[in-house]
C-alpha cells in the first residue's frame, strides 16, 4: 500500500488548505457565535468547486475519486468543522444521483449542484429512527401518479442552508426494501425548515425537515421504488470514513497548537515540552491520529479501485471520533486557562468534535458491522 500523496493529490489538498486558511479560518469564531455562516461562504465553497468533487465532468463537476474529497473534508475540518457538513452532502448525495438517476434526472439536478445552485441536505433520520435508519416509520400514500407524504425528518446536517434534499420514505412494506428516496426541492408547497440549537458546530446548520401533504410525483423517484434504503448504503460505503477524516483533521489541529504551546511556554525555567508529563500524552495521542488516518484512507482506497470499503471504514467510524475527542481534551489541558477559554480555540473544537460520535452511526453501531462482517449476522451480537 503507497502511503504517500500523489503530486496531483498534494496540489489539490493545498489548494483547499490555502482556500481554508483564507477564507474559513478566520470567520470561525464569528461563525460560532452567530450559529450561522458568513455571508457569501457558500458561494465561495462552490467558486473552488467543491460542491462538485464526486459530480461527473460531464454535468459541470470535478469528476474525482473519493480520496480527494477526503482530503478536502481533512482541510476544512481542520479549520473549521462546520463549514464540512455541505461539502460531505454534496459528495455523498451526488454521488447517490450519479449511479441511480436517469439521464434526464442527472441533466436537471447535477450541474446546479455542482454549481452551489442547489445545496442539498440528507434526509433520512427520523425523530423515532436514527441508528434504526431501516425501519423509518415515514410512509408516503399513493395518489393519482405519484404519492404523498407528512411527517418530520429530525437531526439534518445543513438543513438550513440546503435547497434541495435527498428525501427517504416509506412507499412499501416493512423493512429496507419498502423505502424509495426521492429528490425533493425544499421550496415544495408544504415543506417548512426549523433549526436546532446544539453543543457544537453551531454553525453547521442541522435542522428539521417537516412536510405537511407533501405530493411526490414519478419524476422525483431516484431509482427504482423501494430501493431507496439499498442504494443509499452501497452509495454511502465511504461516508463513515469521511466522517473519521473530519474527527481526525480536528484532532491534529488541536495537537499542532498544544505542541507549539508546550514549545513556547515556559514554566520552571524550562520550556513545558521539556516535561515528559507534557509532551509525551501529546504523542501518544498523535500516534492514534496517524493510526486512524491510515485506516480511514485504506476504505477510501478500496472504494477507489473497486474493492469492498464498509470494514475500514467501520473500523476507521467507531475510533477516530473518540479518539479526536480525547486529543482535543488533551490538548486544552496543555494550553491550561488559554485552552479552557472560548477566546481560543480548544473549546469549540471540544464542543465540535463531541457530535462525530454520533454523525452516521454510534460506535455501536460501526462496532456491530464488523462484528458481523468477521463472525456473520448468525453469531455476531
Amino acid at each position: 500500500m503507497d502511503f504517500h500523496l500523489s503530486t496531483d493529490q498534494d496540489l489539490f489538498a493545498k489548494e483547499i488548505r490555502a482556500f481554508a486558511s483564507e477564507r474559513v479560518a478566520p470567520f470561525r469564531v464569528q461563525s460560532d457565535r452567530a450559529g450561522r455562516y458568513r455571508e457569501g461562504l457558500l458561494t465561495e465553497i462552490a467558486a473552488t468547486g467543491l460542491f462538485g468533487l464526486r459530480i461527473p465532468t460531464g454535468y459541470g463537476g470535478r469528476g474525482l475519486d473519493t480520496a480527494y474529497v477526503g482530503l478536502a473534508l481533512e482541510e476544512l475540518a481542520a479549520a473549521d468543522l462546520s463549514v464540512c457538513f455541505p461539502v460531505l452532502n454534496a459528495a455523498l448525495v451526488g454521488g447517490v444521483l450519479a449511479a441511480n438517476a436517469t439521464e434526464e434526472q442527472l441533466a436537471r439536478w447535477l450541474p446546479p449542484i455542482a454549481r452551489g445552485e442547489s445545496v442539498v441536505a440528507l434526509a433520512l433520520t427520523e425523530p423515532e429512527h436514527g441508528t434504526d435508519a431501516a425501519n423509518i416509520g415515514m410512509r408516503a400514500r399513493p395518489e393519482g401518479e405519484g404519492w404523498v407524504v407528512s411527517g418530520e425528518k429530525t437531526s439534518i446536517m445543513a438543513a438550513v442552508y440546503a435547497t434541495h434534499a435527498l428525501l427517504f420514505v416509506r412507499t412499501g412494506g416493512a423493512g429496507p426494501r419498502g423505502i424509495s428516496a426521492f429528490y425533493l426541492s425544499l421550496d415544495t408547497p408544504g415543506v417548512r425548515v426549523e433549526g436546532q440549537s446544539d453543543l457544537g458546530c453551531r454553525s453547521g446548520g442541522r435542522g428539521r425537515i417537516l412536510l405537511e401533504e407533501v405530493r411526490l410525483s414519478p419524476a422525483d423517484l431516484v431509482g427504482a421504488e423501494g430501493m431507496g434504503f439499498v442504494q443509499v448504503m452501497r452509495g454511502f460505503g465511504v461516508s463513515r470514513a469521511y466522517i473519521a477524516l473530519m474527527a481526525i483533521a480536528v484532532g491534529r489541529a488541536a495537537l499542532d497548537a498544544a505542541f507549539a504551546h508546550a514549545g513556547e511556554r515556559e514554566a520552571f525555567g524550562q520550556p513545558l515540552s521539556r516535561f515528559q508529563a507534557v509532551t509525551f500524552p501529546l504523542v501518544e495521542h498523535l500516534t492514534m491520529m496517524h493510526a486512524a488516518r491510515l485506516v480511514a484512507f485504506e476504505a477510501l482506497t478500496a472504494a477507489d479501485t473497486g474493492g469492498d470499503p464498509r470494514l475500514p471504514a467501520n473500523m476507521a467510524k467507531w475510533w477516530a471520533p473518540k479518539a479526536a475527542m480525547e486529543a482535543v481534551h488533551q490538548s486544552l489541558l496543555t494550553l491550561g486557562h488559554l485552552g479552557w477559554s472560548e477566546d481560543g480555540p480548544m473549546a469549540q473544537r471540544l464542543r465540535d468534535v463531541v457530535g462525530l460520535q454520533l454523525a452516521d452511526g454510534t460506535a455501536a453501531a460501526t462496532k456491530l458491522v464488523v462484528a458481523r462482517h468477521l463472525l456473520g449476522r448468525e453469531r455476531a451480537p
